[in-house]
């Protein structure tokens, strides 16, 4: 019977050539939904690591700095580093924007303000070196498409970039570009200079602030407004061997903070962050499983009703239903195996083309095929019960 399963489909080589095509088409778009769910949690995961960090210090009752807005003194660092079990802290902000290129196009990018030498700063370089003047220098991530030497506009500055690196993203997966803390701060919190000079005039005019009795204090009303002392994080290690719980405890406690561990945070990211996207991402693979099914079951359903008289002489010489219903069950399991082999190829093929970070796993391929096989077993049942109920009256009727 495997080499009549195998005739059958040599006849209709073409209608099953071509549905196994589309079928792998479906599988592959399957698979790539797949690797996009798991590029995101991959790019959450990545984001945690090249933070190096074992505590998240933010504003208290918030889910910052990734999930939601989050704004702190920049002089609470001090503190920080004073609590016990604390190895190193450093300031950090963080804030998306469309970052000019020298081309004139703009790229969406995480701009992430950090402190030299200290837990923030990208791990690795592929090219290039660190920033090290303190203002107006950038390391970028190599999907910005930067290079070396270019000139970028943040907001009001130009930023040379010193160095690349790779595999810097945010949790949507867009590409890091980093500079210095101060530069940072000014770019995020500090107000254009017509604003600025709004805000002084608007201060010049009120009498509770501009008092005639009272010399300096507009000016100091005016100074303090005119830089920003602001950070969206902390970023805290650990000494090696202590809980990073329980060092987080007391500076939840004294410095009226909220901390989050490498747990906590990734809670954030992956349980709550990206939970939407996954449901949505499951509403799609569903509704592709059962279009898959569709598929199959019509094609094997059409070959079946065109070869009714063949099985009808099948079962006048004496062949078993068991036999019969095992040589559809295998077109159908050929079929499947023919659209998954076209769409891992298919997947692995555009996956790189993808906007963002698409992982496909091997666990995930694995899972993929024994659905599909699952698919076309459940798919053939309707051929086999047409091809069971034909009568072998009708190969001499």
């Amino acid at each position: 019977m495997i080499s009549l399963a195998g005739r059958d489909i040599a006849h209709s080589a073409g209608k099953f050539a071509l549905t196994g095509l589309g079928l792998g088409l479906l599988i592959g778009v399957t698979l790539t939904m797949a690797g996009v769910y798991r590029g995101m949690v991959d790019d959450a995961h990545a984001l945690l690591n090249n933070s190096n960090a074992d505590l998240w210090v933010v504003q208290k009752d918030t889910q910052g700095p990734y999930a939601e807005a989050s704004s702190i003194k920049d002089d609470a660092v001090r503190s920080v580093r004073g609590m016990p079990g604390v190895s190193r802290a450093s300031n950090v902000t963080y804030f998306t924007m469309q970052v000019q290129s020298p081309a004139g196009t703009d790229v969406r990018a995480m701009v992430v303000g950090v402190e030299e030498g200290q837990p923030g700063e990208p791990g690795y370089l592929l090219a290039g070196r660190k920033t090290t003047r303190g203002h107006y220098e950038a390391v970028a991530d190599i999907k910005t498409g930067f290079s070396l030497g270019d000139r970028i506009q943040i907001r009001r500055h130009a930023f040379t970039v010193v160095g690349i690196t790779q595999r810097m993203v945010s949790s949507g997966g867009d590409p890091m570009v980093f500079v210095g803390i101060r530069d940072a701060q000014d770019a995020q919190f500090l107000k254009d200079n017509d604003a600025i000079l709004n805000d002084r005039a608007r201060n010049a005019s009120n009498p509770a602030i501009n008092r005639p009795g009272v010399p300096g204090l507009l000016e100091a009303v005016q100074a303090s407004q005119s830089g920003s002392h602001n950070v969206n994080a902390i970023l805290v290690q650990v000494v090696p061997g202590n809980d990073p719980e329980e060092v987080a405890a007391p500076i939840r406690r004294w410095k009226h903070l909220q901390v989050y561990t490498r747990a906590g945070m990734e809670e954030i990211l992956v349980a709550k962050l990206i939970a939407t996207s996954a449901k949505q991402i499951g509403m799609f693979l569903v509704i592709l499983a059962i279009v898959s099914a569709a598929i199959v079951a019509f094609i094997i359903y059409t070959m079946t009703m065109g070869k009714l008289r063949e099985i009808a002489v099948l079962k006048l010489i004496g062949t078993r239903n068991i036999t019969i219903a095992n040589m559809i069950l295998q077109q159908a399991l050929g079929l499947g195996l023919i659209g998954f082999l076209v769409g891992k190829i298919a997947a692995t093929l555009w996956a790189p083309i993808f906007p963002k970070y698409v992982l496909l796993l091997n666990q995930d391929a694995v899972t993929g095929l024994l659905i599909t096989m699952g698919i076309c077993a459940i798919a053939s049942t309707l051929a086999i019960r047409v091809a069971l109920m034909v009568d072998p009256g009708e190969a001499i009727g």
